[in-house]
């Protein structure tokens, strides 16, 4: 009975497109790798979100707490086991204006908000589109993360409390130099030589995590004066209160936080989605793209009424997890809780660890992400998705993800329509069939793009009486084709010729007004269908036909 009962929820799991547990990868063997490859994570995690609250102008802990919650929700119920989430960078410099001008109460509300349309993104299954992203976009897209992630790394090689933003290891404070620089270099070299190495020797304990314990055991038993986590802030804090934002609730406040709340959402999700797409190729999995808007939009929900800054997914740490061999969702679980467990009880003992053996997983993080053969097909490929590529890693370095991914859209489909606006092109010949006719086969998509060369291959001064356009190796696209049609129909009727069309679908049959009764039946009529319904009579233009 019990087993029939979970065959049905699992029934309906998938019914409902969401990702069904697989209790057989959970081994022993898988168990320990996934706790262990949570525990790494959670250790990244740390200067991570404190770094990041600091960006937004908030406390520590309101990035721990995000780190925390957000993980936590998304490990449990995302669109990809494996993945990470947290405060992110990317989501942390939209909202510092936002609480420099209304206050952390104002960015609550917001990250509630902005949860709140990443849900509504999940439910009406709008990650379906991130399958418009081409793969240069996302080429650019991985090469520009991983130089962020690495120029963020930089900043740990400042001098503690030096600069406006003292002691958190931000931008704009002395470098640090000599002894403490070469000290610092060596530790960042030490930690990348074990993780490059020890996967070699055994696979028993991850690899970032071992660099990260020796490292520090060497800090802490020869007591050397490095940069240590405990120099960003204090960790300590007690659990998350459920705390409803203290904001007016009226039109104002929305006038406020929604654009926020609207920008924060549409970045938060294009930068899920494509580490789900990145993830999902290193772990072979697919789908789940609404599914992980769901999570992540339940996610900053909770984290906007629990104290959090909101957050999304994480490459850099889920880069950490997928390559310590974590596979199912308890690694991101036990990443969570082992974040929690720091701020509570082990505040102490995190504090100790250099940043030097942190800064070292993220530069072997960087090596891993950059997508090193995109420098070596740059000739190989067409010029347009090579500069798409460039385009798209400089966007990212320079504004931010999801300028870059929109820029890197819209210049690949203004390629594609370019290079498709070239391929029509038309074979004429005389009739078989009818004495005197003259016969355009076209080939090539009719869309707005190709719509003037379409009207440059024909002839109606010169053509005879009886003139058959043959669409059988082409399609109509949408409303500019339709009008491209109904023109050219319109000049040989002009010229008092006779005009037939044939192999349009039947859906060109009910749409074109003049050139309709021109169209000639054929039992091989193709059936596509418009991307968009045209009434020439009305002019009005409406869904998909």
């Amino acid at each position: 009975m019990v087993r029939s009962t979970f065959a049905a929820f699992a029934e309906r799991l998938g019914a409902q497109g969401l990702s069904q547990p697989d209790f057989k990868a959970y081994t022993p063997a898988q168990i320990k790798t996934d706790l262990l490859a949570g525990l790494t994570v959670a250790l990244a995690l740390v200067p991570e979100a404190v770094a990041f609250a600091f960006v937004a102008h908030v406390h520590p802990l309101v990035g721990l707490y995000a780190a925390f919650i957000v993980g936590l929700v998304t490990a449990l119920i995302g669109g990809r086991p494996g993945m990470i989430s947290g405060a992110t960078g990317a989501l942390a410099v939209v909202m510092v204006s936002l609480v420099a001008t209304h206050g952390v109460e104002y960015l609550f509300a917001t990250v509630v908000l902005m949860g709140i349309l990443q849900l509504a993104a999940g439910i009406f299954r709008m990650g379906k589109f991130i399958r418009l992203v081409p793969h240069p976009v996302m080429l650019g897209f991985v090469n520009g993360l991983a130089i962020v992630i690495f120029l963020a790394q930089l900043t740990q090689f400042q001098v503690p409390g030096s600069g406006e933003a003292a002691g958190h290891g931000m931008a704009g404070g002395e470098w640090l130099s000599g002894t403490p620089l070469i000290l610092m270099l060596a530790l960042v070299g030490l930690t990348m030589a074990i993780i490059w190495g020890l996967p070699k020797i055994t696979r028993i304990i991850p690899a970032p995590l071992a660099g990260i314990g020796i490292v520090a055991a060497v800090v802490i038993g020869f007591g050397l004066d490095v940069p240590r986590v405990g120099d960003l802030a204090s960790i300590k804090g007690g659990l998350p209160q459920f705390h409803i934002p203290s904001v007016p609730m009226n039109v104002e406040t929305l006038k406020i936080i929604l654009p926020y709340a609207f920008i924060l959402a549409a970045i938060g999700l294009i930068e899920s989605l494509l580490t789900l797409n990145l993830v999902g190729e290193m772990t072979n999995k697919r789908g789940g793209a609404s599914q992980e808007c769901v999570a992540q939009g339940t996610a900053n929900v909770i984290t906007g009424f629990f104290g959090g800054m909101g957050g999304c997914a994480m490459i850099g740490q889920s880069m950490i997890n997928v390559k310590s061999g974590g596979r199912t969702r308890l690694s991101g679980i036990s990443a969570a809780l082992f974040l929690l467990a720091f701020i509570l009880v082990g505040s102490s003992l995190i504090e100790q660890i250099p940043l030097a053996a942190l800064v070292g997983v993220m530069f072997m993080v960087v090596i891993g992400t950059f997508a090193w053969n995109s420098l070596r097909i740059m000739t190989r490929i067409p010029l347009t998705d090579a500069i798409v590529i460039v385009l798209v890693t400089g966007v990212t370095v320079a504004y931010d993800l999801a300028t870059a991914v929109i820029v890197g859209v819209i210049v690949s489909a203004l390629a594609y329509a370019w290079n498709n606006a070239r391929r029509i092109h038309v074979i004429e010949r005389d009739s078989v069939r009818t004495p005197g006719a003259h016969v355009y086969e076209i080939e090539g998509p009719l869309f707005f793009g190709s719509t003037d060369k379409f009207a440059e291959l024909f002839h109606p001064e010169s053509d005879p009486d009886v003139v058959i356009v043959d669409f059988m190796r082409s399609r109509v696209v949408d409303q500019s084709a339709l009008q491209a049609i109904e023109d050219l129909a319109a000049k040989y009727a002009a010229l008092g010729k006779t005009l037939r069309l044939r192999h349009l679908s039947r859906d060109c049959h009910k749409l074109l007004a003049k050139a309709g009764q021109l169209m000639v039946d054929s039992d091989d009529d193709p059936d596509y269908e418009l991307a968009v319904d045209y009434s020439v009579r009305t002019g009005v233009f409406g869904g998909g036909h």
